[in-house]
């Protein structure tokens, strides 16, 4: 009997890998165990060399640029793609950027340059790939877009200003594209993970508080981690969550149902 979570025979894109703790390793190391054959991508040649031990630990051999500020990225990275399998069954979206002053400043405060950056990079650019993985999902017959949000888009968190705005965009976006590309066989969800220790979230002032909340409020009092995501994530992009789709998936051992 194969196992519920299979991704034998399937071609999957994974963004947003900033080094072996990010929430994208933790997905590409479930898929690939679930057998998917991986493309990985990097935002510049800085970043790749972050990369290199998940890329050389997990066998990946397609690694491509793709920084999604500068468009013919996105288009030579699903060209390429195209050219060498002819589909694509999943991709995963995980990227977000804000200013710094706009992500712990107040929202009212937040400058229209810094709104539209923030937008452009976070939950845009979700739409983007979905609409250059589109034609490719088609010819594998249907397949999967996965996105990564947050809490922070329906409840106010301290220190996360324009995010939270963004991740409310980015979970109204993917509800939107899963009503239209349902019909041909695209399913489009968001996973939402509680606080876990990552380089962006390195970035948002008092997140160890944030961190030990969770831990002391949550139902399970635990905190999730990369291997959790990657659970879920390979769950969604395999058959077997063939009929889900336009869901935000918590991952957060029950923290976002406490008052």
């Amino acid at each position: 009997m194969n196992p519920i979570v299979n991704l034998q025979g399937k071609v999957g894109l994974v963004t947003g890998i900033a080094n072996e703790k990010s929430i994208s390793t933790g997905v590409a190391e479930a898929c690939a165990q679930a057998g998917a054959k991986l493309i990985i991508t990097y935002q510049n040649e800085k970043t790749r060399a972050f990369i290199e031990p998940v890329i050389h630990r997990l066998g990946v051999e397609d690694v491509f640029l793709l920084d999604v500020t500068k468009q013919e990225t996105m288009d030579a990275a699903f060209a390429e793609i195209d050219a060498r399998y002819g589909k694509l069954d999943f991709a995963v979206h995980s990227m977000a950027f804000a200013k710094r002053d706009d992500l712990h400043g107040r929202v009212v405060d937040t400058s229209a340059d810094g709104f539209a950056l923030a937008m452009d990079v976070s939950t845009h650019s979700f739409v983007r790939l979905a609409k250059k993985a589109e034609p490719l999902l088609e010819k594998a017959g249907g397949g999967a877009l996965v996105t990564m949000t947050y809490l922070g888009s329906e409840k106010v968190i301290p220190n996360y200003g324009v995010m939270g705005l963004c991740k409310a965009a980015l979970e109204a976006a993917t509800r939107y594209m899963a009503a239209e590309l349902g019909a041909k066989g695209i399913r489009v969800n968001a996973v939402s993970p509680g606080p876990l220790m990552t380089r962006a979230a390195s970035g948002i002032a008092g997140f160890d508080g944030l961190m030990a909340a969770a831990v002391e409020r949550s139902p399970m009092h635990a905190l999730v981690t990369p291997e959790d995501i990657g659970a879920l994530t390979a769950f969604l992009v395999s058959d077997a969550g063939r009929l889900v789709t336009g869901g935000v998936h918590f991952v957060d051992a029950g923290y976002n149902i406490m008052a």
